[in-house]
């Protein structure tokens, strides 16, 4: 046999599990028969009687080991010059061994000799780039990525594509082996570097494949029955708490926000409206407005709503309502919810939430973004640096340009007044709905997501969606933003902070 005789191909493990329902020869034997007739060009098999068994039904390279669990050596995969000889003598054109840097009963140098006298070639099965480094000195003609992650420390879950590709730069002769369980996995070992590519348990062993899909079909059908959970919006004007289980709000409550109160105090607040729901949610979601890094909430725009800086709030929550807590920005969880479970339709989304201030979110490739990201209202570019955007958009600018112009009215009436055909109130709605535009023109240039949902009590206000896209109607079409309503209304944050702190968990 040549080393190139294995070049550009699938080898196929056939390893029963020890001493489970399959470990017999003649299951070895119709694995390996079933693994050449579906396209295996070589075939790596445990044992010595194993390797006899097989020989006489295939015609195709066999790579042959022997494991041993030794009291003297960490060493398992054919530990002794003996083991070699005798794998050889059995018919194995390549004997496998361990070549890891450790207490060994046989050198690797004393191993490549033994097998080299019987006519065959020999696979190092490494650990790392070193031991590649120092099996290739002693002469040996493959190494491959057996035992990458098995020398300590937690195992690993995917194959160690760097180490092929690291291993490639000292010989074309690499054997990606170790964790390739998809399809997927394997062509990327090809893509690092592999001259052939190992796949055993992914075959061959029932029992692995089994639990594998077992743990993936039970975790969907947990998933398919949601918690509950109690998910909580603190917002500038009201704070709500819902138990949502999946996108079914089962209940709700909305309180005001004491602004002056301080976050410690609307949890408290809180838990005493929820208390009669202590036994019917899991864990607590929070959404708010501002900054959430790993737990710690913080102001990013003070005059929506002032909180200390890096207030502990998951900490805190899990302290008041004695269950799990998540938290994180409401925009960005209303995104969520929205992407999940109303007018995101499954595809990439920027959420936008008009309100007293401006949030956003965005969804990109079935994924949330975190931390600064959607924070919309706080870009100043339009203000030429001055102030935030929302400071001149959102409903407390609203109110604000009301009182300029004589008249003492929230957002809200300024929206009745408008739509009584009052010019100063029509006037305020336009220049908010015109910058608000103006924005969503702009995430499309920068993210171009199939469509931004828009939200929030300004947002969602009558009429004021329409005036947005009468400003955006003389674009180009393929410039042009796909405006659409949040389909979960005032819900999609307390939805979206619920199924993201089940699915974050």
């Amino acid at each position: 046999m040549q080393r190139d005789d294995i070049k550009n191909s699938l080898i196929v493990s056939c390893q029963p599990v020890p001493n489970g329902p399959m470990d017999a020869a003649e299951f070895v034997i119709g694995f390996a028969r079933a693994a050449v007739d579906a396209g295996a060009r070589a075939l790596r098999i445990e044992s010595v009687a194993y390797v006899q068994a097989v020989r006489p039904v295939v015609t195709v390279p066999i790579i042959g080991i022997v494991k041993r669990d030794l009291e003297e050596s960490p060493v398992r995969i054919t530990p002794f010059v003996a083991d070699a000889e005798a794998l050889a003598d059995a018919g194995a054109d390549i004997v496998a061994f361990d070549a890891t840097d450790r207490v060994r009963p046989a050198s690797i140098e004393a191993l490549v000799k033994a097998v080299r006298a019987k006519g065959k070639l020999t696979m190092a099965d490494c650990s790392s780039l070193d031991d590649a480094r120092h099996a290739l000195a002693a002469g040996v003609d493959f190494v491959g990525t057996t035992l990458s992650g098995y020398v300590g420390g937690a195992e690993p879950v995917d194959p160690d594509l760097s180490l092929i590709a690291e291993m490639r730069l000292l010989t074309p002769y690499v054997i990606a082996e170790g964790r390739i369980r998809t399809t997927e996995q394997a062509a990327a070992a090809v893509k690092a570097g592999a001259s052939a590519v190992v796949v055993g348990s992914a075959i061959t062993r029932t029992e692995h494949v089994t639990s594998w899909f077992h743990e993936a079909v039970a975790k969907a059908y947990d998933a398919s029955s949601p918690e509950t959970v109690l998910a909580i919006d603190i917002g500038g004007t009201k704070t709500m708490a819902a138990l949502v289980r999946g996108s079914d709000v089962l209940d709700e409550i909305t309180v005001a926000t004491a602004r002056e109160a301080g976050p410690d105090a609307w949890l408290a607040a809180i838990a005493e409206k929820v208390r009669i729901w202590k036994d019917r949610y899991s864990r607590v979601g929070i959404a708010v407005t501002g900054f959430v890094q790993d737990g710690r909430w913080s102001a990013l725009n003070p005059e929506t709503l002032g909180i200390p800086d890096q207030y502990p709030l998951v900490e805190r929550a899990l302290a008041v309502f004695g269950k799990p807590a998540f938290a994180a920005n409401d925009a960005q969880a209303a995104a969520w919810g929205e992407y999940k479970f109303g007018s995101g339709e499954g595809g990439d989304l920027v959420f936008l939430t008009i309100s007293t201030g401006i949030g956003g979110g965005i969804v990109i490739n079935g994924r949330p973004l975190a931390g600064l990201a959607g924070h919309f209202g706080l870009i100043r570019g339009p203000s030429q640096g001055r102030s935030p955007l929302e400071d001149q958009t959102s409903g407390r600018w609203m109110a604000s340009e009301a009182l300029k112009a004589g008249h003492n009215a929230s957002a809200a009436e300024v929206f009745d007044r408008a739509e009584k055909g009052e010019s100063w109130a029509n006037a305020i709605v336009s220049q908010s709905a015109f910058r608000a535009a103006t924005l969503c023109r702009d995430i499309q240039m920068m993210l171009d997501p199939e469509r931004i949902v828009i939200g929030g009590g300004i947002g969602l206000a009558k009429g004021y969606l329409d005036q947005m896209r009468e400003q955006l109607a003389g674009i180009d079409s393929r410039l042009r933003p796909v405006l659409a309503p949040a389909e979960l209304g005032s819900h999609a944050g307390i939805i979206g902070i619920a199924s993201l702190a089940v699915e974050r968990d």
